[in-house]
């Protein structure tokens, strides 16, 4: 089956769900409002593409490729990254829901995630050096063996990260966040 390149063009409220999106390399393209719920992008290929509020809810990354991809306003809950071709990935998340994802064992260095919904997202295992989580939601967030090496987590919130199963040398939080490092001990923490 012969594979599509498209460079520089714009898609704008299509529902990939009912009309698949032609299985190839994009490159420079602009997606707005447009639906892959559940759609198969198994090797699709996205370069320099930012996807702004669309739903990718539960969509099948096996082997997509994805470098230099921003989402914003983005609908991505239960999506499986740790799927995708890792060779080059790199993305940005801007006020998406991204619930019930996994990032498993994933090196996700200095991705930048600003005012996102993380909860019951897995991060085990995950390298999340310089990672920033700004103003994120890290409700029941799994921090297990992962990498938070100078992980900036100054304004995110709810999360619970065990400092004994996790590397944190340098990383950053608030002083109201110190709670969330202590969870496991069961203390009672007051101003």
């Amino acid at each position: 089956m012969s594979q599509t390149y498209t460079q520089d063009q714009t898609f704008n409220k299509l529902n990939f769900t009912q009309q698949p999106l032609p299985k190839g390399e994009y490159e420079n393209c602009f997606f707005t409002n447009c639906n892959f719920e559940e759609t198969n992008l198994t090797e699709y290929k996205f370069v320099n593409c930012d996807f702004q509020d669309c739903n990718w809810s539960l969509a099948m990354l096996h082997g997509t490729v994805l470098r230099e991809v921003k989402f914003k306003d983005c609908k991505m809950l239960g999506l499986q990254f740790e799927n995708c071709n890792d060779f080059g990935l790199s993305f940005s998340f801007e006020n998406c829901q991204l619930n019930h994802s996994t990032f498993f064992q994933m090196n996700i260095k200095k991705t930048i995630f600003r005012n996102c919904q993380l909860r019951e997202i897995d991060f085990s295992e995950t390298n999340l050096t310089n990672v920033i989580f700004d103003n994120c939601d890290l409700a029941q967030a799994i921090f297990v063996n992962a990498i938070l090496e100078k992980a900036d987590f100054r304004t995110a919130y709810n999360y619970s990260i065990d400092p004994e199963n996790n590397r944190l040398k340098k990383a950053k939080f608030s002083v109201l966040g110190i709670s969330g490092l202590l969870d496991k001990y069961d203390i009672v923490i007051q101003n």
